[in-house]
């Protein structure tokens, strides 16, 4: 799945929902107390900057160009540089707490990643993941528009993991980490125009998918969403829950 070009929606939509995890991960790190902080594949900056604002000594890793020019503008206070999974240019216990937020997912091989998360980082290493799909929505959309979806566009079975906390785990034991996983779930209430924006802008695997119709099936889809935000909606927009596994391993 390619990110290119796709930082000005992302922002705009499903930004909010990934912060859904930040305040729970800002929990688990404990005080900042003037400690460093590392977020690798930081998106639009929006947790990277939370965690400056509590006081954290933050810098922020993203490959994609859109994203860091979306993230300098919204948060200029931040230092963002373009390194990403699964080579960073740090050396060994470089921070602190090292951070990945719903990262280890996108990569292509997410046990090499992972092992260069936990190689950087000196106290802690948090990453999360989703074990309920939180674009289900888009499924909906092209089933009730008649459309056949794309591939699943999943890894290699050896380079793979399963969706779930106990997956996620065995993976990231895999990878050398000593993990506690435990699972969140939220709502989140989305703005149709913002979901809408996010599925034209190309982001994540619906968004890939609706920019390969041509221009009829483009309009069926429309429709299709169209009818089922009429069905879904309460007071504006429509209630997702959510589920994320989120996974801690404490070096010290």
């Amino acid at each position: 799945m390619s990110w290119a070009g796709t930082g000005e929606a992302f922002a705009a939509s499903y930004a909010a929902l990934c912060a859904g995890t930040g305040e729970t991960m800002r929990e688990i790190a404990g005080p900042a107390r003037g400690r460093t902080l590392l977020d690798v594949g930081a998106g639009d900056g929006t947790l990277a900057a939370a965690w400056a604002d509590a006081g954290w000594r933050v810098v922020a890793t993203e490959p994609e160009p859109s994203m860091r020019e979306v993230a300098g503008v919204g948060h200029p206070q931040l230092t963002i540089l373009g390194d990403g999974l699964p080579h960073l240019s740090f050396g060994d216990r470089a921070f602190d707490v090292v951070t990945a937020n719903f990262v280890l997912n996108h990569v292509s091989a997410p046990r090499v990643a992972a092992v260069e998360l936990r190689r950087v980082a000196r106290e802690l290493v948090i990453a999360t993941t989703w074990t309920a799909s939180p674009t289900a929505l888009w499924g909906d959309v092209i089933a009730r528009a008649g459309l056949i979806p794309a591939p699943s566009g999943r890894l290699p079975a050896d380079k793979d993991f399963e969706r779930t906390a106990e997956g996620f785990a065995g993976m990231l034991a895999d990878a050398g980490w000593h993990a506690e996983v435990t699972e969140l779930t939220w709502t989140w209430h989305a703005d149709p125009e913002a979901l809408w924006r996010s599925v034209a802008g190309g982001v994540a695997g619906a968004g890939a998918f609706y920019l390969t119709l041509p221009d009829a099936d483009r309009e069926r889809f429309r429709s299709a969403f169209d009818a089922l935000v009429a069905e879904r909606a309460d007071d504006g927009r429509i209630p997702m829950t959510q589920t994320a596994a989120i996974a801690v391993d404490r070096l010290d």
